[in-house]
């Protein structure tokens, strides 16, 4: 909401000065009614929250993106010198319009945020609009899935087999025998994305197909130490060898001389590489494989 604003803004849209719930106005003739308040539980007032018509929506979407996108972005979520206004406390804490509309009507001068000249409706639409981000970003993992499968087979082979060099390490006739059956399309594209569920983190020993990830550790004076790793970071490395004893060593830049063995490098390597494509038409590729 702010075309000339450059300061840190905490927030934005909602009522007028006297705070007069704009949200649950009765019809104005305009087809503008009631919205209804959900049962779901979350975030915002009363933990509940409003379910706004689609009309009543869009046109705080165009209101908010002609005059306070640039600052804050199209989708609220922040811009050139504006905040995220999703995450914004007087958004947040927000009621019919009762905290954004004085910050919209009154602005923030001492933060780059100067006055708008809004009527009573096109406030009551931006701030549904907020609204409505805030419950989207809060509910997103309940979001049923569509389908991912919208890739290339085809394609997906040749990658398969060539530029990403999958073959080199598994077999459709192997390891990958049936696994189209084994997991639903979305799990599929996770084990090839997030071999551990997740990212890497610091070298927590995940098992890795049977095959934990090791490390050896070689000494100034030329003794080695070779085992599954358990821990390493900035400071030390510490691994369990052949005969389970644990070793710790502290480090301090290259000292000591520190190899990791990860059987899974190749998918974090390849997460670098991936195209949009890629991942797509793998996943179509390895859906087949039943």
């Amino acid at each position: 909401m702010l075309k000339k604003a450059v300061g840190p803004l905490p927030a934005i849209v909602v009522v007028l000065a006297a705070a007069v719930p704009l949200a649950a106005q009765a019809p104005d003739g305009r087809g503008r009614a009631e919205p209804a308040r959900s049962t779901r539980g979350g975030a915002g007032a009363g933990n509940q929250y409003t379910v706004y018509d689609d009309a009543t929506l869009q046109r705080g979407k165009a209101l908010f993106t002609a005059q306070c996108g640039f600052c804050h972005g199209a989708n609220a979520k922040g811009g050139e010198g504006g905040p995220d206004l999703l995450r914004a406390v007087p958004v947040l804490d927000d009621e019919n319009g009762n905290l954004i509309g004085p910050i919209v009507l009154n602005g923030r001068p001492e933060r780059g945020m100067p006055k708008f000249s809004l009527t009573r409706e096109q406030i009551s639409d931006i701030t549904a609009f907020l609204h409505e981000g805030i419950r989207a970003a809060a509910q997103r993992a309940t979001y049923p899935l569509r389908d991912i499968v919208t890739g290339n087979a085809a394609a997906g082979r040749a990658y398969f087999n060539g530029t990403g060099k999958c073959s080199t390490c598994h077999s459709v006739t192997g390891d990958l025998r049936g696994i189209g059956g084994k997991y639903d399309p979305v799990t599929l594209q996770g084990k090839f994305l997030m071999p551990r569920g997740g990212g890497r983190g610091p070298f927590n020993p995940a098992e890795t197909g049977g095959n934990p990830v090791t490390v050896t550790v070689t000494l100034p004076g030329g003794k080695v130490f070779e085992g599954k790793l358990q821990r390493i970071d900035d400071f030390d490395v510490a691994l369990t060898d052949a005969a389970g004893e644990y070793h710790s060593f502290p480090r301090k830049g290259d000292v000591p001389a520190v190899v990791v063995h990860d059987p899974l490098q190749a998918h974090f390597d390849l997460l670098r590489k991936y195209s949009d494509a890629d991942m797509h038409n793998l996943t179509a590729y390895l859906v087949t494989l039943k």
